[in-house]
């Protein structure tokens, strides 16, 4: 948690007790909707926070770049606390995000990119998440 303190006061923003309790209960999923982090918080009996509070909060980390925004199939924003550059998974069956190791696709996909002009648009970044569904044997 200190980190994660260090890393709210160089955004300039304040620690709280609900900003705390929010990346605690992200710290557990990884990947997770406002409702399930509402769920997880409120779980814990040592801090209640509205649902909109935790939206606020999440939205707010996302906008700082603390968090990264993810788009599931089924229309929620998910939030991942993984904010650096990486690929996804997405379980279409499960509505899960999976992070997976895989540079060598990214610099793939920005060597194919290199030159490339889209009129009218500037390339900002590259999300890739790889929509999938689960096979009897999983491996990750």
């Amino acid at each position: 948690m200190q980190a994660f303190s260090r890393m709210l006061a160089t955004y300039g923003l304040k620690v709280t007790p609900q900003r705390l309790a929010v990346h605690k209960a992200m710290l557990g999923m990884i990947h997770a909707d406002a409702d399930a982090v509402y769920e997880a918080v409120n779980a814990d009996a040592t801090c209640r926070i509205a649902r909109s509070t935790v939206y606020k909060i999440l939205a707010g980390l996302a906008d700082k770049g603390i968090y990264a925004r993810r788009y599931s199939c089924n229309g929620k924003i998910m939030f991942d606390i993984n904010a650096w550059r990486h690929l996804h998974l997405y379980d279409s069956v499960r509505n899960e995000f999976v992070d997976i190791e895989a540079d060598d696709l990214l610099e793939e996909v920005d060597a194919g990119l290199k030159g490339h002009r889209f009129r009218g648009y500037h390339i900002d970044d590259i999300d890739i998440q790889i929509i999938c569904r689960p096979t009897k044997k999983r491996s990750i």
